[in-house]
This record gives structure tokens, C-alpha cells and sequence, in this order.
């Protein structure tokens, strides 16, 4: 048994849990949907019954008979005098129809691979003898990759040197490296919610403690809230998206900007800003950039990007821009979580890069077909539902009528569209009244898949508890 999860933890995770009844149904759909998601990882310790049923304000029946319909469905196993643990689930290949025939992913928020791709990997695969000659251990990264990245930086108003660029397996490397560099356990780090989840989990494996600040698809960034938090907690560290937003999709106006900066500089705080979807403008390319350069670019300004939005996101190529001290920290730091990003990848990024116009446009061109055509179906078959307009990106943070997207989202994968519900990309277990929908699928997908959400709503919203003949949103 690798870890334990306690009752008052299980809990804020659950948020929203009543979505249907009875209730022993819905507590078990709930925790059915942590360890979908992987919040709660396979082999964790579950609360005792009456432990749980006490911080949940149940009886130790329900919660019996929610641990009984979990062990019906494989999710989780009781051993006498050890309590109840959850079991390792399937793994579901994305993309792969296996599941239910006809499945539609709409979890991955990543397009398809750039058409002239292969071509460019063809090209580098033809210069092999070059690659092998090398020694293939580079903490910093290849010279030719880090000018490429450097100059399309300094092309954005951003004047940057390859020494202040270091290459990694990916962002989600990079903020791994970031955490456990700037972090030490008990620190606090600033960050969104609704968030990209994966840099949430980067930044609690650190030991860091989130304070969380809302941005919605309405009013984007509360910077009030964000000003009293640098203030009050005083972050070490402030993870954000400031351009296209995940999953919100919205974008930091300049005066957004200059507000966030102003406080994260008197708290002293880090800015880590995640610029993985920073170029996926659709409705106007010709504005697209790397860099925010309101943020600044000194000392306290960190900067992650990628390929794996813009090229594929098998093209393993993540990168940092900071300063040329604190990248020689993370170099230093590097070893012991992986010795260099292949050589391969990074010959294949070069060239990339120098196509990098013609990668925008394709990308825009996928990305716009793929919002417009979800926009239209949401629209058409459930107008109860806000649709907020995005601008770039690769998804749309929905906003339903009713607070059940933990109960839609499991209703969905028993017909074999598979979602991720909102409270995944909470920090505080909240946001079950939204869905990220990614438009990276292809369109009859999308269109395909809205039609089984409409389907399922109306019975999803007839199941839910309610009072006065209204769903009970104060369970959220």
C-alpha cells in the first residue's frame, strides 16, 4: 500500500459529490471519478466507514453500501482488518476505440500532428550518422535548438541569449524542475483556478501549499483577490497562464499584466508563466507571441513553453527562459530526474521552428474549424449552457445549468464519451457547475459528442437531488 487518503481530504476532493440518488450511488460515482482521473492514485488507503460518514454527515450505511458498489465495479478492494484500497484501472490508450466502439476521447486537449511533420523527421532521420557521432548527454541542450528559441523570443520584444534558454523533455518536465528547485515543503505558491491540473500536481509534489486565485471565462483574472493573496501569503512561487488560459482560454490584457507583476515583485515572489498555448491564436495570428512582455524579464520572470501544442504532442521539446544564474541551478539540479532531452527530438525542433509560421497558420486553421463547429453544436442542442467565446487555445471552459458535471461526466463514459469533469482542474475541489471540452478532436466527433451530452442531460439533471423542485446547489 503506497499512500492513505484521510476522510477530511477525500472530502474537499469529492466537492460536488450528490448528483443523483440515491446517495450511496452518488458518494461511489464520486470517487469512482478521482481515481478515473487518477486524483486519488491507485493502492491508496480509503477512510474507514465511520470515519467517512462522520465528515460527510452520512450514515455509516451509505457509505457501507458505496464502498459495496465500488468493489462491484473493480474500483476498489476490502481486505479484513485493512481496510478498503483502490485497485489500478485499465489503461485506455488515447485515441484508441476500445472501450465502446465508436469511443470519442475529449479528455486530450492536444490537436494532431502537424501535417509536414513526418517530413521534417525524414529529413533529420537522413542525417543520422550526424546525431550518433555526439555524445547524447546535454543538460543545457543543443546550441542550435537554444539560438532557435532565443531568437523567437527576441523577435517578440523579448531580447533573450541562448545561455538563458535551457532545453527539457517537455514543459511538463520543466515545471517539475522549476518546483523542486524553488520550492521547499511548506512554502506557498500562487496559482489559477481553474488550472492545468498537471502543474498543480508538480507544485504539491514539491510540498508546496496552493492559494488559489480565480479566473473565470467572464471577468478573466480577480486581480484583487490575486493583489491580497502576493500580499497576505507572500508566494515564493506564482504559476500562470496569461496567454490563452487552460482551461479557460482567456488572455491577460496589458494592464492584467502589469498588476500581477507589480504585486508578485513587492511579495518577491517567482512568476513561472506557462506559455505552452501562448501561440495558438485563431482569429488573428498575425498578434500571436511567446513572450507577455508586460510580465518583465528579469530576475523574478520565468518563462515554459513546448512544442507539444503547436507541432505534436509526441514531439517531446520543452523549454525554460530565465535568467543565466538561475539556469545554471536547474542544469545542476537536473541529474537526477533525467540527463538531457534526446538528441533526435531536439534536431527535429530546430526545424520546426524555422517553419514555425506555416505551423501557426495549419494549427489555426484545425483549431478554428474545431471551435466553431463545437460552438455550433452546444448552441443547437443545449442553449441552457454558456458557451463563452475564445479567441485561441485548445479548449472551452462550459459553464452548465446545474452543478452536476462530476454526474454527466460518468453517465458520458458508459457511452463512450470520455470527459474530463471541471473539479479536475480545481485547486479547491470546486467548478462542478463546468466542463473543459477540447475542440482538437475532429469535427464530427465533436458534433458526435455533444449529441450524447444532450442526450444524457436531462436524465442526469432528473437524478439529481433537489429542494423546492431546484437542484441543490449548495452541495457544490
Amino acid at each position: 500500500m503506497d499512500s492513505r487518503i484521510s476522510a477530511r481530504s477525500l472530502a474537499h476532493a469529492l466537492g460536488g459529490w450528490r448528483t443523483r440518488e440515491p446517495a450511496y450511488e452518488a458518494l461511489a460515482d464520486g470517487i469512482r471519478l478521482l481515481c478515473l482521473d487518477n486524483r486519488i492514485a491507485a493502492r491508496t488507503a480509503l477512510p474507514a466507514e465511520r470515519e467517512l460518514a462522520a465528515v460527510l454527515q452520512l450514515s455509516r450505511t451509505t457509505v457501507a453500501a458505496a464502498y459495496r458498489s465500488l468493489r462491484d465495479t473493480g474500483h476498489i478492494e476490502s481486505l479484513r482488518g485493512s481496510g478498503s484500497v483502490t485497485l489500478p484501472r485499465p489503461v485506455r490508450e488515447p485515441g484508441r476505440v476500445d472501450a465502446v466502439e465508436g469511443a470519442i476521447d475529449l479528455q486530450q486537449a492536444s490537436p494532431a500532428a502537424w501535417p509536414g511533420l513526418a517530413g521534417v523527421m525524414s529529413e533529420v532521420a537522413a542525417d543520422a550518422a550526424t546525431l550518433v557521432a555526439r555524445s547524447g548527454y546535454d543538460g543545457r541542450g543543443s546550441l542550435a535548438l537554444r539560438t532557435a528559441i532565443a531568437a523567437r523570443y527576441s523577435a517578440t520584444g523579448l531580447p533573450t541569449e541562448a545561455d538563458e534558454i535551457l532545453v527539457t523533455t517537455g514543459a511538463q518536465s520543466a515545471l517539475h524542475l522549476l518546483a523542486e528547485t524553488l520550492l521547499g515543503r511548506g512554502d506557498r505558491a500562487l496559482i489559477e483556478t481553474p488550472t492545468y491540473p498537471h502543474a498543480a500536481e508538480a507544485l504539491r509534489a514539491a510540498g508546496a501549499r496552493l492559494v488559489g486565485v480565480p479566473v473565470s471565462t467572464s471577468g478573466g483574472w480577480d486581480l484583487d483577490r490575486a493583489v491580497q493573496a502576493f500580499a497576505h501569503t507572500r508566494p515564493r512561487l506564482a504559476y500562470l497562464m496569461p496567454r490563452f488560459q487552460n482551461p479557460t482560454g482567456r488572455t491577460m490584457t496589458p494592464d492584467d499584466e502589469r498588476v500581477i507583476a507589480d504585486a508578485a515583485a513587492r511579495a518577491g515572489t517567482i512568476l513561472v508563466l506557462d506559455e505552452t498555448t501562448a501561440d495558438l491564436a485563431i482569429d488573428d495570428i498575425d498578434t500571436a507571441r511567446v513572450a507577455a512582455p508586460g510580465m518583465g524579464a528579469g530576475a523574478g520572470v520565468v518563462r515554459v513553453g513546448s512544442l507539444g501544442k503547436t507541432a505534436w504532442g509526441g514531439l517531446r521539446i520543452g523549454w525554460v527562459r530565465a535568467d543565466a544564474e538561475l539556469i545554471a541551478r536547474l542544469i545542476a539540479a537536473r541529474p537526477p530526474r533525467d540527463l538531457g532531452t534526446p538528441e533526435f527530438e531536439q534536431a527535429v525542433a530546430v526545424r520546426v521552428m524555422e517553419r514555425m509560421p506555416d505551423v501557426l497558420e495549419q494549427r489555426a486553421s484545425v483549431l478554428r474549424a474545431g471551435r466553431d463547429a463545437l460552438m455550433a453544436a452546444l448552441q443547437a442542442s443545449l442553449p441552457s449552457w454558456r458557451v463563452p467565446d475564445v479567441a485561441g487555445g485548445v479548449a472551452m471552459w462550459v459553464e452548465l445549468d446545474a452543478p452536476l458535471g462530476s454526474g454527466l461526466v460518468i453517465a458520458a463514459r458508459s457511452r463512450g464519451v470520455y470527459l474530463s469533469a471541471g473539479s479536475r482542474f480545481a485547486v479547491d475541489g470546486a467548478h462542478d457547475r463546468h466542463l473543459r471540452i477540447p475542440f482538437t478532436a475532429p469535427t464530427a466527433d465533436l458534433a458526435r459528442g455533444v449529441a450524447v451530452l444532450a442526450e444524457l442531460w436531462p436524465d442526469v439533471l432528473a437524478a439529481a437531488p433537489t429542494i423546492g423542485g431546484e437542484v441543490f446547489d449548495a452541495l457544490v
